[in-house]
């Protein structure tokens, strides 16, 4: 399964819109090169890449939502830790079973496109949604 991009998971915030749109990108050239390749080496980098392009939006969406003063940042930043933790359970995965399985890409769909899709349209979406009425109160 790969993971798309629509009109679902757009907030409205260009930044991190875009910035899902690279997630989106890296999670699909990984999944294409563990059911095409089945080689370890290129699913471990590939799975460092998504790891630290992650790490890059969590602190980027982390950083706007302490500046608009987001209330629901203490929860937002445990989902994100959730997926932290799941790469690192990915990461492991691909150590025991010397590289990427059926198993692998099962729990690559699962939970990290399944995780990213809830939590864009839920938690992402909602500190989008926050922005926009803090900065557009005189308009209510």
């Amino acid at each position: 399964m790969y993971a798309e991009f629509d009109e679902s998971l757009v907030t409205g915030n260009e930044m991190i819109d875009s910035q899902h749109k690279v997630l989106i990108e890296k999670i699909n050239d990984l999944v294409a090169s563990c059911e095409e390749k089945k080689d370890k080496l290129n699913a471990v980098r590939l799975l460092n890449y998504l790891a630290d392009y992650t790490e890059f939006h969590f602190t980027a969406e982390e950083k706007l939502q302490a500046e608009i003063g987001y209330p629901g940042i203490a929860e937002h930043k445990e989902k994100h830790d959730e997926l932290r933790r799941t790469v690192e359970d990915l990461h492991q995965m691909l150590e025991d079973e010397e590289g990427p399985s059926d198993a692998f890409v099962d729990q690559l769909n699962k939970k990290v496109i399944e995780w990213l899709y809830y939590h864009i349209k839920g938690f992402d979406r909602s500190v989008a949604e926050y922005r926009f009425m803090r900065d557009n109160t005189e308009r209510l």
